[in-house]
């Protein structure tokens, strides 16, 4: 792990398949998030890399910047079936940020080993030299991967 990337392991009592059945469905980053500023989704179901879909958030949950509600676009990056799916995120902020977001999914013979990543390693100078980065905390992709175990322990609906 380097200083710009983030990486958390949980092993979740389910298989891959449920597990990335929940990262694909718009609705189910925000039943998942772990940090409080998702607060809704629009879009279809992804299926493959370039497919989009738009999530509502409110920056107010990290208490850091006024920024309150506004819209980001989630891009997918990489897409393996049922092993790994990966993003970025356009807002409002210009330009680009470049951050990543992503989850590994490992078969064991518990469930499912499952990596949340979260990478600052190629974002946009402006964006490094500003020294902002992370903005997510290990703490909340540690929430996130509670929560996901809960959801698909439960059984996940759309």
């Amino acid at each position: 792990m380097t200083t710009e990337r983030i990486e958390i392991q949980r092993t979740i009592r389910a298989d891959p398949a449920s597990i990335f059945a929940v990262l694909c469905d718009p609705q189910g980053h925000v039943a998942i998030d772990g940090s409080g500023m998702l607060m809704d989704a629009d879009g279809d179901i992804v299926t493959a890399v370039g497919d989009r879909f738009v999530v509502h958030m409110d920056r107010e949950a990290l208490g850091d910047i006024p920024m309150g509600e506004y819209d980001v676009t989630v891009n997918i990056k990489t897409f393996v079936p049922e092993r790994e799916i990966a993003w970025t995120i356009l807002g409002t902020i210009r330009p680009a940020i470049g951050h990543v977001y992503g989850y590994r999914i490992e078969p064991t013979d518990a469930g499912s080993l499952v990596t949340s990543y979260y990478d600052w390693s190629d974002i946009d100078p402006k964006w490094r030299e500003a020294g902002i980065f992370p903005v997510i905390a290990e703490t909340s992709l540690k929430s996130t991967l509670g929560i996901l175990a809960r959801t698909v322990r439960r059984g996940y609906l759309h």
